[in-house]
């Protein structure tokens, strides 16, 4: 009890110093925002800081892997601010003139933002540009492994804010984060934006307070037969190797034509890929996952050579990812679930319709309304697979955790927080950004009467018995 009572005390502080913040930007101009996000963004990008700070994530969370959070933390920053350059966020924002509607944007006030292990590195400056755009302040409750690393982001920030004459409580970290710290922030702040583990967002939507949060991934790559596969593996390769599969994107399985298995496989491997026989696959079962189906902590993000390692498995040199052969979903097949690790799981299929299929089984059990891939130019197969599976979004001959959250070669919004909708239990399908942090004013003017004559509306329904 004292320490629940230590928490709220310590977060309420913590909040009413963000609100004396916020009340200073709260009417601040657009241009005054747009800069401030500007030179934010900037001192996470700066080379003599991305550098080391993202070294010292890599090396703090032991997960993942450092040239690729660099790389993450070049695209995600830059990628946030680009998106919203030259976007209004102060003021009216739309005018429809025709229907007499002005929408006036307004902040929300204080965003509590969970920031999470696996992607410590790039998610705290892409929520306080966001923030910081919207004139909101935010106060970060990082994982615990990556208490550090948050400590060194928002420091960073806080100089901007310093140095420019604004704030520097518009930017707070949670020092010595806990559960309870963590609970109490999603219950004091006006809006959370939660990414992290299910149990985290599960917290968020019920503490009563607004959330953004994100589900579980377990995204499902399909490769047609008309496919290129020497680009469909490399690109399979990239995704799943990336960040050493911190992002809940990388394809955990991939369902291949019957017709082009074998040369698909063989392609995989030749970028890296190894295969699995059959006890190599019991062990690394028994490896990954404990007797009540809990993924073990000590192979999430880690290189291949680790895993194969504990696996004791002799992982021949130059493989980076491991691939096992897989026909059922659910409970008694766990390598049909989300793996967060450099594992992918094969599947086979004839018709394109089981294709579709498979992917519904698969994210329904694991990782529903996020999202699948496909390597096809056939595009009565793109829209079919469109139009039936229960994703919130498909990445067309992409690598799938470089796509999914925003990338220079697709209009995807940038964003560290990917929502799965209704199916995975999130308020929204969207990729979350800035412009979720905004609170709208509805100014309507009266305009000529729009209402039709019955006929107009019914038509010859009104005339039938």
């Amino acid at each position: 009890m004292a320490e629940d009572q230590d928490a709220a005390k310590y977060i309420a502080e913590l909040v009413a110093r963000a609100r004396k913040a916020q009340a200073v930007i709260e009417f601040a101009t657009q241009e005054q925002v747009d800069d401030l996000a500007t030179r934010v963004a900037w001192s996470g990008v700066r080379p003599d800081f991305a550098e080391p700070y993202t070294k010292f994530c890599a090396e703090e969370t032991r997960m993942g892997y450092q040239p690729h959070k660099y790389g993450k933390q070049m695209t995600k920053v830059k990628g946030t601010l680009r998106d919203m350059k030259g976007k209004r966020s102060v003021g009216i924002v739309h005018h429809d003139k025709e229907n007499g509607i002005i929408k006036i944007a307004k902040p929300v006030g204080v965003v509590g933002a969970l920031i999470p292990v696996t992607n410590g590195e790039a998610t705290p400056f892409v929520k306080a540009i966001s923030a910081i755009k919207t004139r909101n302040a935010v106060i970060m409750a990082p994982h615990p492994r990556a208490q550090k690393t948050n400590n060194m982001a928002v420091a960073q920030m806080r100089k901007v804010l310093k140095k420019q004459g604004w704030p520097e409580d518009l930017i707070i970290g949670v020092e010595d984060i806990s559960v309870d710290k963590s609970k109490e922030l999603m219950k004091q702040c006006n809006l959370i934006l939660a990414t992290g583990g299910g149990g985290m967002v599960k917290a968020a939507y019920s503490s009563g307070t607004p959330a953004y949060g994100v589900g579980a991934g377990n995204a499902v790559c399909i490769v047609d037969e008309d496919a290129d596969l020497k680009d469909a593996a490399d690109k399979i390769m990239r995704s799943k190797t990336f960040d050493y599969a911190t992002s809940c994107s990388t394809e955990n399985s991939v369902a291949i034509h019957q017709k082009i298995y074998a040369q698909m496989v063989k392609e995989l491997e030749a970028v890296g890929g190894y295969l699995c026989n059959a006890e190599e696959k019991k062990k690394l079962q028994a490896t990954m996952w404990d007797e009540k189906g809990i993924l073990s902590r000590d192979i999430v993000a880690q290189p291949a050579e680790k895993i194969a390692e504990l696996a004791g498995i002799k992982l021949p040199k130059g493989k980076s990812f491991i691939m096992v052969e897989e026909t059922g979903v659910g409970k008694a097949h766990p390598f049909s679930g989300e793996k967060l690790s450099v594992t992918t799981t094969l599947y086979k299929w004839k018709s394109f319709e089981e294709a579709v299929d498979l992917v519904n089984r698969i994210t329904s059990y694991s990782g529903p309304g996020h999202s699948c891939g496909i390597h096809t130019f056939n595009e009565m197969h793109i829209r079919e697979l469109s139009h039936k599976v229960r994703v919130s979004r498909i990445m067309i001959r992409q690598p799938q955790c470089l796509a999914n959250s925003g990338a220079w070669t697709n209009g995807m919004p940038m964003s560290m927080t990917l929502g799965c909708g209704p199916w995975g239990g999130n308020t929204t399908n969207s990729n979350v950004t800035w412009e979720h942090l905004m609170n709208y004013t509805w100014v309507s003017y009266p305009i000529p009467s729009t209402q039709p004559t019955d006929e107009e509306l019914f038509g010859t329904v009104m005339y039938e018995d």
